[in-house]
């Protein structure tokens, strides 16, 4: 089992952001293991996202957490830019 996501929570802060993409948009779905985590990185203050084609391809719209932000491509453009360090999670 991959822990990249679990891993990802650990160390946000208020201030930083989350982008789900490909297969990692499964932790924006209800049942993820994570669920409960990325509610309270929310609550906190982190802004958590998923592309919204990533999400549709793989049948999740009925499941997504209402609390993570759909966004394309050209968002996720624009969220590279305004984030001062961006880290990929494997």
């Amino acid at each position: 089992m991959n822990n990249a996501l679990a891993s990802c929570i650990r160390v946000c802060a208020a201030s930083d952001a989350i982008l789900l993409l490909e297969d990692g948009v499964l932790g924006a779905t209800k049942s993820s293991p994570q669920a409960d985590a990325i509610h309270r990185l929310i609550e906190s203050g982190v802004r958590v996202f998923a592309i919204s084609f990533d999400i549709k391809a793989r049948g999740l719209s009925e499941l997504q957490l209402e609390s993570v932000e759909l966004v394309d491509y050209d968002d996720f453009v624009t969220l590279t830019i305004q984030h001062r360090c961006v880290q990929s999670w494997y």
